[in-house]
């Protein structure tokens, strides 16, 4: 067998291991009885007759072929695990997801409603961020958010996703007010998560008088300024352990897909708009906003953002009202905070602690 070949089997094999010991299943295309038919298969397949450094060169040229191939198996072997799945409607084993369009003074909001097997006494709005929609990434959070006992309602903002109106302010804050007041007919104490633009639009609706218990805030930029180096340096922090760990939920094809759709929405947002995002966060006025909160406040944001650097988090920490609640997580990035398991899981008990007070 040539070496080229040898050493590409070997790689593949190793990869194999590697997924295996990592619990990486989207990486995966085999079975667990395999496993020992593949550990005497390597030895077998170690290139012979050849030096060191042949053998050597020979698998460091594999290396990338052998990772190409092992994802194309994989995504053949594992293309119904995708964790988007968890959030289609139906019946599970933790909770039950029911799709509903909630109405507005001007035709209505599609929603998501997650509520645990158990029932909720309270409930969370989740507002998502500027070209995402109300699955986008949603799962790590709104499994944290169940895991506290709590409802949670995913909603389309206006001009995203399946939402049939069109971005434009003051108009877009009714998503923040019509998913509290829904939540309020089923449950007696309501929190909302901002993500981003809807962190913005969730501050100024509760400036504004907004009637909620407690308001965690994502990543909520005071203005918008990046270029291209920052989405550089934001494609580049994809490449983090938590974010690599998805593949213990989804597919490397579903990851790799949900991965180009973050990535591209940074770049070229599918929005219908009336207003730009620039223009609907600058008026939207986050500072300003902030100074005349009442409600129980967490900020969360990345060290590594490159959208919202460091020094517009500390600017927005100084609007923050007394008693404001302030976590910096250092090796998140606008992409990835939503990510970050460690975050959400603490922002998920600060909000069930509120809600629950």
């Amino acid at each position: 067998m040539p070496l080229f070949l040898r050493a590409l089997l070997l790689a593949v094999i190793v990869y194999e291991f590697l997924s295996d010991i990592c619990e990486w299943r989207g990486l995966s295309w085999g079975h667990p009885a395999l496993r020992p038919l593949l550990a005497l298969l390597a030895p077998a397949l170690h290139p012979r007759h050849v030096t060191w450094r042949q053998r050597a060169s020979a698998l460091a040229l594999a290396a990338l072929p052998a990772l190409m191939v092992q994802a194309v198996a994989a995504g053949v072997r594992r293309r119904a695990l995708d964790s988007r799945a968890t959030l289609k409607p139906g019946l599970y084993d933790d909770c039950t997801v029911t799709r509903i369009d909630i109405p507005m003074p001007e035709a209505f909001m599609p929603a998501l409603y997650v509520v645990p097997r158990a029932g909720a006494q309270t409930a969370v709005a989740v507002l998502h961020g500027s070209g995402c929609d109300k699955t986008y990434f949603a799962w790590r959070l709104t499994n944290a958010l169940l895991r506290q006992r709590m409802a949670v309602l995913l909603v389309d903002l206006d001009g995203h996703g399946e939402n049939p109106r069109v971005q434009r302010y003051p108009q877009m804050l009714e998503c923040a007010t019509e998913a509290v007041r829904w939540l309020r007919a089923r449950h007696p104490r309501v929190g909302i998560v901002g993500i981003s633009l809807g962190g913005c639009l969730a501050v100024r609706a509760a400036a504004d008088g907004l009637d909620i218990n407690a308001l965690a805030i994502l990543e909520a930029p005071p203005v918008l300024r990046f270029d291209h180096h920052d989405r550089l340096h934001e494609a580049r922090m994809l490449f983090q352990p938590y974010v690599v760990d998805l593949l213990r939920e989804a597919s490397i094809v579903h990851l790799g897909s949900a991965v180009y759709r973050l990535v591209r929405a940074q770049r070229k947002p599918s929005i219908r708009a009336a207003i730009s995002t620039w223009d609907l966060i600058a008026a939207c006025d986050l500072c300003g906003s902030l100074a005349r909160l009442t409600t129980p406040l967490l900020l969360v944001y990345g060290e590594r953002d490159a959208i919202v650097k460091p020094a517009q988090a500390e600017e927005v920490w100084r609007a923050a009202p007394p008693g404001a609640t302030m976590l910096l997580v250092p090796d998140a990035s606008h992409l990835t905070l939503i990510m970050h398991p460690e975050a959400l899981q603490h922002m998920a008990a600060w909000m069930a602690e509120r809600l629950n007070a």
